[in-house]
């Protein structure tokens, strides 16, 4: 290559795991060159005035438990690059229409209050239940940055544990919700708690490890909260881009990747869509989705033919409609707690969320969609001016489409369908919130399309990187190659979430990727000292 821009690193996307990348090859002393596609940074970790001036709209993500909690982001420091988190009366509150509401709070006596008044003694049992999260969070918190085989981390939690209570939690890391529900509460309220948590990512009620995934969540609830950055999500990809540049590391916008340039069987560079190449003199960070990368920014003849195989049959969590609304006041949810929590869960039961998550694995629309719904106003009264709110739900729907449960939704996601889904949404809202219609300034709908070309990771709106079922975590993601970032191709790394820990913003991937890209520098130095020591060592043998 003649005429090239060259850097130690190139990373392919500023989302966060590409920027956690980056900051960490910068703290490393490499030069780092970061390639967004999009015209500014952040991923689906983005905030603006979508709809009208004064009400910030977070684009995807909004709460950020895993960020609070994860070593990889903790380690940045980023509160000195003016990130500031906020957190509300209460993390969040499930209400149901029989008027009943369970909560969970960063006080854990009022978690406890809650659960109690479903089933005396519920109480208790998540205080055995937090009492164990943190006596094996250190050790689990760490898996978010460790590769499999998690050798430190597992030897950590086995000091931790007998060899009898090792296997009890092993046991209880394979629940599925319903089972992980009945053997701990007595009342419907903590089960609904950890269903619903469960269900951010595509985990059944029925679903092996569903339970651990809804425990954990609840578990980092009690103990971080749900946290917001002040002003939007978008101060939280600030803030990392701010301490990568502070670091000498370069962002550039709207240049998009169209090739990982490989030489000899190692990667080299890229070339970007305008036809640009940059060289890489140590690594390039891919963090972008698996099948992406393999199928599309690699060469197929530098791809294995086993690897091609794998991403064919790659499978992706379930897709997502987003919608976003201002409102004229706060949202007058019948269930008081309901309007302390930014956070709020919207369906009946463990059993209404298992006829829909049913219904999304024969490929339906749900007639009762299950919401994850957001509001800002008792957290940031930055994000709209006094006296109103704004607000956001997703709902998930199938990758592919083969009916409506619910009416004649086909999945082509145009206008009147998503228009049509929105109304189903607001239906649900309305019953637990009657008068929610009335308060809607304007609204704004997301379909799974919409969601892929603002962020080309959202594989039809699939926001995880990947299913989360068994049969694709640890050393199963994204394909089986033992959950690491290292490539066929020497010196190129998956950093995404499409890897081991997966989806949710914690910065994992970046982080897991940056680690093995410095150490097989480490291990290239090593060699070549070596080397050197056995060249000298034989001349002077034969001197």
């Amino acid at each position: 290559m003649h005429d090239v821009t060259v850097t130690d690193a190139i990373v392919i996307g500023a989302g966060p795991n590409g920027l956690v990348a980056a900051n960490r090859l910068a703290d490393a002393g490499w030069s780092v060159q970061v390639l967004e596609a999009q015209s500014e940074i952040g991923g689906a970790v983005r905030s603006h005035e979508a709809l009208e001036p004064g009400f910030v709209n977070d684009h995807c993500s909004a709460f950020y438990p895993l960020a609070a909690a994860s070593p990889a982001i903790r380690r940045l420091d980023l509160e000195a690059q003016g990130l500031r988190w906020l957190h509300g009366p209460l993390v969040l509150a499930h209400p149901s229409g029989d008027g009943s509401c369970v909560v969970l709070s960063r006080d854990l006596d009022e978690t406890a209050a809650s659960l109690d008044s479903f089933a005396p003694g519920d109480g208790e049992a998540w205080r055995r239940l937090f009492a164990l999260w943190r006596e094996l969070a250190p050790a689990g918190l760490d898996l978010l940055v460790t590769p499999p085989p998690a050798v430190l981390p597992a030897l950590r939690l086995l000091a931790t544990l007998r060899p009898a209570r090792a296997l009890d939690v092993a046991r209880l890391a394979l629940l599925s919700v319903r089972r992980f529900g009945e053997e701990h509460f007595a009342g419907d309220g903590g089960r609904r708690l950890i269903a619903g948590n469960a269900l951010h990512a595509d985990l059944t009620p029925e679903t092996a490890i569903g339970g651990v995934f809804g425990f954990v969540l609840c578990a980092l609830g009690q103990e971080v909260g749900f946290p917001v950055p002040a002003g939007g999500a978008g101060r939280l990809s600030d803030a990392l881009a701010r301490r990568l540049r502070d670091r000498g590391g370069a962002i550039e916008c709207d240049a998009a990747v169209e090739r990982v340039l490989v030489r000899r069987g190692r990667a080299v560079g890229v070339r970007t869509a305008d036809g640009r190449e940059l060289a890489a003199r140590r690594a390039v960070l891919a963090a972008v989705d698996a099948p992406q990368l393999y199928l599309r920014l690699l060469d197929e003849r530098d791809v294995p033919g086993s690897v091609r195989r794998d991403m064919r049959r790659f499978e992706w969590d379930w897709s997502t409609v987003k919608i976003d609304w201002t409102l004229d006041a706060p949202v007058p949810w019948h269930a008081a707690e309901a309007r302390r929590a930014p956070v709020v869960h919207v369906t009946e039961s463990v059993d209404a969320l298992t006829v829909q998550s049913s219904q999304l694995r024969m490929g339906l629309v749900p007639e009762h969609p299950f919401l994850v719904f957001g509001q800002y106003s008792m957290i940031d009264p930055s994000r709209q001016p006094a006296g109103k709110e704004t607000a956001w739900a997703y709902t998930h729907v199938p990758q592919r489409v083969r009916g409506d449960a619910g009416g004649r939704l086909t999945g082509r996601w145009d206008a009147a369908e998503l228009e049509e889904l929105a109304g189903r949404c607001e239906r649900e809202l309305e019953r637990l919130a009657p008068g929610f219609g009335s308060l809607v300034r304007r609204r704004r709908v997301l379909g799974p399309g919409d969601l892929q070309a603002s962020d080309g990771n959202l594989v039809g709106g699939a926001l995880n990187g990947g299913s989360a079922q068994v049969h694709q975590q640890l050393v199963f993601r994204p394909t089986s190659s033992f959950g690491r970032p290292a490539t066929p191709i020497r010196g190129l790394y998956l950093a995404s979430a499409s890897i081991h820990p997966g989806g949710g913003v914690h910065g994992g991937p970046g982080e897991i990727a940056a680690r093995a890209a410095l150490a097989e520098r480490r291990r290239a130095r090593t060699a070549v000292a070596l080397a050197a020591g056995a060249a000298t060592a034989a001349a002077l043998r034969r001197s």
